[in-house]
């Protein structure tokens, strides 16, 4: 099977972007095109102002751009000169018909499949790289050979990426592994081969790890179904901890200090959000209820609604701090993305902490330093969390950190942003009406300062601030358990 010469990638998205931009950048001697039918997304990168937002990825892209690295809307002539094709297109979750809500919606997938078949020539590399279900290459290889003219041939292969936003570049740069299931067939294992020297012109071989389709497949639901179900985990011994009096950082120390368990993973939050996690858990879900194993279902199933109960204790936990009652008052949101060194908004904690505060009626002022208005805008509109005229009403956006914290009852801190930490907390205090709380919803913030300054100070699974005690041990008295977390 011949060296790969040229790739075509499908999907210019968080994936496809900076997957290709560090093949191109490793492999000089490979011409790279990142294609996609959104011009203005292709326009994007192909301009100054890159269409996301990840450390590191700016400096690559413009040392390749123009030289291996192209960005195009031409997507047949791509597909027809490139030896290995990546399929790098969005699988979200259903929202309609047979699985919605748990199995992911392979539209996009099929198509680009039919799309290869149809204006593919010769043998082709088609290589999974959006996170797909069990057994989706054999449907992916089903369609090319029924719809392809009998000179072509194809071998489809899974190369799931294992990639953490925010650290993206060095994930992709510094592997763990590189991951690659083919077919068990002498064509299967030189596709596998051919691919794997591609990712050898920087991975060591012992990173370089070869199975079957399948396994591959499942592999990467497992490895995000493994680290969602540590972070909530450590979020249901939080809960524990508020209640008991210990420290979830000391716990979560002491645990992660056992080298069967280690420490990774283990930082209580506000919960995890990102593209993944909550997708991935559900698709697995969903495939243990389609092999009859109703079980292994509820099983997983439970590190979905643990991280749901985490977002709603902690709203909760604010309102019933302020008297059981943010009825029109200030609440200053710091962070909106799911978490920091990334401008991504799916599925974060502060889409859900902000509609619970907003269904009781609270204003809402939103600070996050790489998050569009408009993108907030548009999570919080969603006819799941709130409509237009609430958020027009209720939700103020902020360039501004100091500002939106003026005036505030309190300040919730939902993404861990280094900048958070060495904000100028007397100024902050100084312009907020009183008590002043702060909610620590990272963990991250100096504690001991705050309370110096005066503080009312909040965290996750820990007491820090004791002065409303007495307060807090009577309204829990007389909410009912349904009140006490929020529905």
């Amino acid at each position: 099977m011949k060296p790969v010469k040229e790739i075509c990638c499908i999907g210019a998205g968080y994936v496809g972007g900076p997957t290709c931009s560090v093949i191109a950048f490793r492999c000089p001697h490979i011409k790279v095109t990142v294609v996609d039918i959104n011009q203005a997304r292709i326009d994007a990168w192909n301009s100054e102002s890159l269409p996301i937002f990840e450390p590191g990825l700016e400096e690559i892209v413009k040392a390749c751009r123009g030289k291996n690295l192209f960005f195009s809307t031409d997507i047949d002539t791509h597909i027809k000169n490139a030896d290995l094709i990546f399929i790098s297109v969005n699988t979200p979750t259903k929202t309609y018909g047979v699985g919605k809500g748990r199995a992911a919606d392979l539209k996009y997938v099929e198509a680009c499949a039919r799309r290869i078949a149809e204006v593919s020539r010769g043998f082709k590399i088609v290589v999974e790289k959006s996170t797909v279900p069990v057994r989706s290459a054999g449907s992916i290889k089903t369609i090319l050979s029924y719809n392809t003219n009998p000179e072509n041939s194809f071998q489809v292969l899974s190369n799931p990426e294992f990639l953490a936003e925010g650290t993206a570049m060095n994930d992709l740069q510094n592997p763990d592994r590189v991951l690659i299931g083919g077919e068990e067939s002498d064509l299967g294992h030189q596709a596998v081969d051919t691919l794997a020297a591609v990712y050898a012109n920087w991975v060591p071989a012992d990173r370089i790890i070869k199975t079957n389709v399948w396994s591959s497949e499942l592999s990467k639901l497992a490895a995000n179904a493994f680290l969602a179900q540590r972070i909530s985990s450590i979020n249901a011994m939080s809960a524990v901890c508020e209640a008991t009096g210990a420290n979830v950082d000391e716990v979560a120390y002491a645990c992660g200090s056992d080298s069967r368990i280690g420490p990774k993973f283990l930082k209580a939050s506000v919960g995890y959000g990102g593209s993944c996690f909550q997708k991935d858990v559900l698709n697995l879900v969903y495939l243990c209820e389609s092999l009859n194993l109703p079980e292994c279902a509820a099983y997983w199933n439970q590190v979905i609604l643990m991280n749901d109960y985490q977002r709603r204790r902690f709203a909760s936990r604010i309102i019933s701090s302020l008297f059981n009652t943010v009825a029109d008052k200030k609440i200053a949101i710091l962070g909106f993305a799911f978490k920091k060194n990334t401008g991504d908004t799916r599925e974060s904690s502060t889409i859900y902490v902000s509609k619970y505060l907003l269904d009781e009626g609270a204003k809402l002022h939103i600070y996050d330093p790489k998050v569009p208005h408009k993108q907030i805008i548009t999570d919080l509109s969603h006819p799941t969390i709130s409509n237009m005229d609430t958020v027009e009403k209720c939700v103020t956006l902020h360039e501004d950190v100091y500002e939106a914290c003026r005036g505030a009852h309190a300040v919730a801190v939902c993404t861990e942003w280094d900048e958070f930490k060495a904000l100028d907390w007397r100024r902050i205090y100084g312009d907020m009406l009183k008590p002043a709380f702060v909610f620590d919803g990272r963990g991250i913030l100096p504690h001991s300062h705050l309370l110096s300054l005066g503080f009312r100070v909040e965290a996750i699974g820990k007491k820090v601030s004791s002065d409303l005690k007495d307060f807090h041990m009577q309204s829990d008295s007389i909410l009912s358990p349904s009140q006490r977390v929020l529905p």
